[in-house]
């Protein structure tokens, strides 16, 4: 379970208990929220292309992440970073439950990272509109890998402030410097128009995987997620070139990474990577490891 450039089908819980300790980098995961929604994608005639993102109250949600973030904690490297992808509806019960001292504890907290984006609907008129996520980052000690990442800030009025010592860069907007990204994020969500859309519930787009693999890893490192969907993760890394791990309990999930992957990159199941657990029509045995 170890072997890079791998999808495994199957509860990520039984799949981490497979694997050694201190092996992974990088853990990235976009669990189910606690939103208490079944979620289908769009348009779509077929229920392959949803998951049920139910439970019966919030400590039972709790109590089935619990064991996952245990084995994720003792699968990473202690130079390793975790990001938990999440909302309103369970981040601040999971933060408590991520700085105990049992998993990541309260002083290996990084970032809260703020995802901000624009999404049809809005919120009732008793509130405001609820349009951005958060990803908490947390280290595994405190000699974790992190690159530093810089983005633009534009000068007030977009014109050339010439101070000394302060190097200076203009693009079609006007002037700006370059300095150290913040911890809120304006990337765009993945709309119906999207080159990147795969129809699949709560697609993130790939600059938001990019970013947070490009800071917390390096080229040749392993990059898992244990909830991996439609493969945004394990498509971000292979660009990136990373080793992989991916796992997702639904078999429709794990087929269309696949075919994410070899139809993005040229690469070939069973020979480029490899699947576990998958057995659905199309994967033959040469395919399944």
């Amino acid at each position: 379970m170890q072997n890079a450039n791998l999808i495994y089908c199957g509860d990520c819980l039984e799949g981490l208990k497979k694997m050694p300790g201190d092996c992974i980098d990088l853990i990235y995961i976009d669990p189910p929220f606690n939103s208490n929604r079944e979620h289908r994608a769009k348009g779509s005639r077929e229920a392959k292309h949803s998951f049920v993102d139910k439970f019966e109250n919030i400590n039972a949600y709790l109590d089935y992440m619990r064991p996952r973030l245990i084995e994720m904690h003792r699968v990473l490297k202690p130079t390793g970073s975790f990001f938990y992808h999440c909302d309103w509806h369970a981040s601040h019960y999971i933060k408590v439950l991520l700085d105990t001292p049992d998993l990541f504890g309260y002083d290996n907290f990084q970032n809260e990272i703020v995802w901000c984006y624009k999404s049809g609907g809005a919120s009732p008129g008793k509130r405001f509109s609820r349009k951005h996520d958060s990803i908490l980052f947390y280290s595994k000690t405190p000699a974790y890998r992190f690159n530093r990442l810089r983005e633009k800030s534009y000068n007030r009025d977009h014109k050339a402030y010439k101070f000394k010592g302060v190097e200076e860069f203009r693009d079609e907007e006007g002037w700006y410097t370059l300095v150290g990204m913040k911890d809120y994020w304006e990337i765009s969500m993945v709309g119906r128009t999207s080159r990147e859309r795969l129809d699949y519930p709560a697609q993130k787009p790939q600059s938001l995987l990019e970013r947070i693999i490009s800071a917390g890893s390096n080229k040749g490192d392993m990059v898992m997620d244990a909830f991996c969907g439609c493969g945004t993760t394990l498509a971000a890394a292979q660009k990136l070139d990373r080793k992989w791990i991916g796992m997702d309990i639904s078999p429709a999930a794990c087929e269309l990474s696949a075919v994410r992957l070899q139809d993005t990159f040229g690469i070939k199941a069973g020979q480029e990577f490899s699947v576990k657990g998958l057995t659905r029509r199309g994967w033959g045995k040469s395919n399944v490891v």
